[in-house]
């Protein structure tokens, strides 16, 4: 049995399709729980700032509540999420909207650094003009706060860095490791996420070896397609098992108001 907990709507600007398209692919591949996780509003960023391309308007997140809610009704297995930024020093605003919303799960993501959207298309010139170790270091270090926050239950494509192909010549290992620690201290789970292979990675969300350590660390793994269309539901998923497996896993965590479940693989 399968899951799939990361599902984008049309309202956060980059996703197409109608919500009950994403469930009616959902069925068709037999997939156990599901979930919608849309982009939370940009609340760290002022209102003239916030790019509609990128994630819901405010105005939007009790509409988006709403909607799941109401498909809830006839779809039991359906979970409501949210994905939420990582913003240092943001915290305390972050953990205030979430509370007024009954989410069953928070993905939490990293896509800045110091200001920079490096998974942006149009914005990869920095991964040029930096060293690329020194990058993968800031980053995994925002990685580790996020998990140690407690805003999240599942950290999202955990090793998003590399989704353009630029990766640092040296042995990142040490990295993986510190950082599968930091999210099993931090009981968090990692998400297997199979958008990866889209993108110039060609590879899923997290890299064999940095998976296997999550294991190795007792780190639970929850399962997403990152789906911006329905037909991408479910995508690749056979791929991902078998990445699941040969890292040791025979689960994988779901969540429903807030608490940790598990369906076996």
């Amino acid at each position: 049995m399968l899951t799939d907990c990361h599902w984008h709507t049309a309202r956060c600007g980059h996703a197409a399709g109608e919500m009950g398209e994403y469930l009616e692919r959902a069925e068709s591949l037999g997939l156990a729980v599901t979930g919608f996780s849309d982009h939370l509003p940009q609340y760290f960023l002022a209102p003239s700032e916030r790019d509609p391309g990128l994630a819901m308007a405010e105005e939007e997140l009790p509409r988006y509540v709403a909607a799941v809610r109401e498909l809830q009704k006839s779809h039991p297995f359906l979970r409501l999420g949210v994905e939420a930024d990582y913003i240092p020093g943001r915290e305390k605003e972050l953990a205030d909207i979430l509370a007024a919303y009954p989410f069953d799960y928070v993905i939490g993501s990293v896509h800045y650094i110091d200001g920079w959207e490096f998974d942006h298309p149009d914005k990869k010139a920095p991964y040029r003009e930096h060293d690329l170790l020194d990058l993968y270091r800031r980053y995994f270090e925002l990685v580790a706060r996020s998990a140690q926050s407690g805003l999240f239950d599942v950290i999202a494509h955990p090793d998003l860095i590399k989704k353009f192909g630029f990766r640092p010549v040296a042995d990142l290992t040490g990295i993986y490791r510190e950082t599968a620690r930091t999210l099993a201290a931090s009981d968090v789970c990692v998400e297997v996420n199979t958008a990866g292979l889209a993108y110039p990675a060609m590879e899923i969300y997290p890299a064999p070896g940095f998976l296997t350590l999550c294991r190795e660390y007792g780190v639970p793994a929850s399962l997403g397609s990152d789906a911006h269309a329905p037909e991408q539901v479910g995508r690749w998923f056979d791929r991902a098992r078998e990445l699941l497996k040969k890292a040791g896993y025979t689960r994988l965590a779901v969540f429903k108001q807030r608490k940790r479940d598990y369906v076996e693989i």
